[in-house]
């Protein structure tokens, strides 16, 4: 309990300064995003991924809290998509190779012997999908990081109901560090977590949860999982719902996440980041009365329907504007046709003497001969350009 205390100190003030020092660094290696034309820093993540690999890495090693081998499998498969996160910060890696990277880290530190083999590669594809949703959150001031305090609480206290001492406290430094972070990401942030931090974040995240809930019933488990990481799988399917009815491609970015649609609702900034945290809290208690057996797994329906309920309301506020260019039937404006029926020869052709025709009154060619009209046997073909 006093490591507990200690390590998230020690993680709340070791992010906070390590943030405020790579922020400089960040700044001069361009690895920035802009946000309303401002440029923010991506190095916050670094810090996070950082820190709470120290803390856990500090208890492990000192035997104070061991950490064990599956738990260390997991801060390490973390530490890896941190890392995926970063080169794709800095290199603008595709996305499909940034989600293949993280579901083969996914891969080899799910516990297939506890969950087996069919619950093991669901799991694999719950921690991809978990980290690319953090991913997707982290394009407002504060909201990943919001969301990710509070799902770490939530989880560290299922893994503390399940005698996983060593998973509590690297729960416990991750929740820490992310709120020293949210000292620099509040609006208006100094200081983002990237892809680096955002998967490290969810991938951690989920794979905790995948392991506290190892060796109970799938059903159960399944509720569990989605109560817990409510927020993120809404804007996942917010997203491409949204993207899908309107007919644009897939991954192509766009401000149609869930904090951007509160903010077309009238919210503040740092309202849009209050509201979610808020709606985490409540999905993330419901999980963790369900898994301690407070209350029944019929509960987690009712985070069900209100997340579907968030994603129908949401669905109807407009955050595509028309197509560049387009008009406001979808094309592109250009000259006017003349009515059907009407002439199509120009004005200053019809006003020539003599009805000479437009050939030869637009172009100052001089006209052909009969003799010369004999050697031409084929129609001349002109290329433009």
């Amino acid at each position: 309990m006093l490591y507990g205390i200690a390590a998230a100190t020690a993680s709340f003030l070791l992010a906070a300064l390590l943030a405020a020092l790579l922020r400089a660094p960040a700044l001069s290696l361009a690895l920035v995003d802009r946000r309303r034309r401002r440029p923010v820093p991506l190095s916050g993540g670094v810090a996070v991924a950082l820190v709470t690999g120290l803390v856990a890495g500090v208890g492990d090693w000192t035997g104070v809290v061991p950490l064990g081998p599956a738990a260390g499998r997991l801060l390490l498969g973390a530490l890896a998509a941190g890392a995926l996160g970063l080169a794709a910060d800095l290199w603008r890696l595709r996305r499909r190779w940034v989600v293949a990277g993280t579901a083969v880290a996914a891969a080899c530190v799910v516990p297939y012997g506890e969950t087996g083999p069919v619950a093991g590669v669901l799991a694999v594809g719950w921690i991809t999908l978990v980290a690319a949703a953090f991913r997707g959150l982290d394009h407002a001031d504060g909201v990943a990081g919001t969301v990710g305090v509070v799902t770490a609480f939530g989880v560290a206290a299922c893994a503390a109901a399940e005698l996983r001492d060593g998973l509590a406290v690297a729960l416990l430094a991750l929740a820490a560090a992310l709120t020293g972070l949210l000292l620099h990401n509040w609006h208006p942030a100094r200081i983002a977590l990237g892809a680096c931090g955002a998967l490290f974040t969810g991938f951690l995240l989920a794979g905790a949860a995948v392991f506290t809930r190892a060796g109970h019933p799938p059903a159960g488990g399944a509720a569990v999982l989605f109560a817990l990481t409510a927020p993120a799988c809404l804007d996942v399917v917010l997203v491409l719902l949204s993207r899908r009815l309107a007919g644009r491609p897939v991954l192509r970015a766009g401000p149609d996440h869930l904090a951007h649609r509160l903010r077309r609702l009238g919210l503040t900034p740092q309202g849009a980041a209050v509201v979610v945290g808020a709606v985490s809290c409540g999905a993330v208690l419901t999980g963790v009365l369900v898994h301690t057996g407070r209350v029944g797994a019929p509960a987690v329906w009712w985070v069900a329907g209100a997340a579907a309920a968030a994603v129908a309301g949401l669905l109807r506020v407009r955050v595509y504007g028309p197509r560049h260019g387009a008009g406001a039937q979808g094309r592109v404006p250009g000259p006017a046709r003349p009515p059907r029926g009407a002439s199509r020869v120009p004005p200053e052709v019809a006003d020539t003497p003599g009805g000479a025709s437009s050939r030869g009154t637009i172009f100052s060619v001089r006209q052909a001969r009969r003799a010369e009209e004999d050697q031409v046997s084929a129609p001349l073909r002109v290329r433009n350009g």
